[in-house]
């Protein structure tokens, strides 16, 4: 399901958030943010993977880096920013670890070659739709809260509040991120699930 370099991807972007949610207190913050990091990670890509594959498509996630700024194609930079590890830092440092930017992992989708031919028609048009797209990018979303309900109804308050912090970061809708995706999908998806996030973050913060 996952390839090496999607593996790689995922453990740096696992070192990265656990170094930013721990603040490097102490060795033991630090292994115990990767693990919880990990496993929030993980169940949002493999619930992504999972409603590809449902959509008969596959997708390859790759680290957040920003290419263009502004509205003209002209517009970009030399090199690609590397939101991926510039954002959490920042936000942690901010912060002092304690709300540190999660969504820095995009992703690609491919349609498989059979499917122009299953749904379509032989020499039908096979692309998928930003229906599509939106509906994949917000299965790793809603697996993030229905994950924080759990964490929260089993006490396990950090995995609660990285679920919700994923989602909610997860919903922003600016360059590649699955909000953004989520948003030209459907934005009545996007509008009721930006009402949920915002609702369990706000609950989180009062009581976790």
């Amino acid at each position: 399901m996952l390839n090496t370099q999607e593996a790689r991807i995922i453990i740096g972007s696992t070192i990265i958030l656990g170094a930013g949610v721990s603040f490097l207190r102490s060795v033991e913050a630090f292994i115990y943010s990767l693990l919880v990091v990990f496993a929030v990670l993980l169940i949002n890509i493999i619930s992504k993977k999972m409603m590809s594959f449902y959509l008969e498509s596959e997708i390859e996630m790759r680290l957040w880096q920003i290419g263009r700024y502004g509205f003209k194609p002209e517009k970009h930079f030399k090199r690609p920013f590397p939101a991926w590890i510039v954002l959490p830092i920042l936000s942690a440092a901010i912060t002092l670890g304690n709300f540190v930017w999660m969504s820095i992992m995009t992703f690609e989708v491919k349609p498989k070659s059979y499917r122009a031919a299953k749904r379509h028609g032989l020499y039908s048009f096979s692309e998928m739709t930003e229906s599509h797209i939106g509906l994949i990018a917000a299965a790793g979303v809603i697996a993030n809260i229905v994950f924080a309900i759990l964490g929260y109804l089993i006490g396990f308050t950090e995995f609660t509040r990285l679920n919700l912090y994923l989602a909610f970061f997860s919903m922003i809708p600016i360059s590649d991120l699955d909000g953004n995706k989520i948003f030209f999908g459907s934005l009545i998806l996007w509008s009721f699930l930006s009402a949920v996030v915002l609702i369990g973050l706000g609950y989180a913060f009062f009581l976790i």
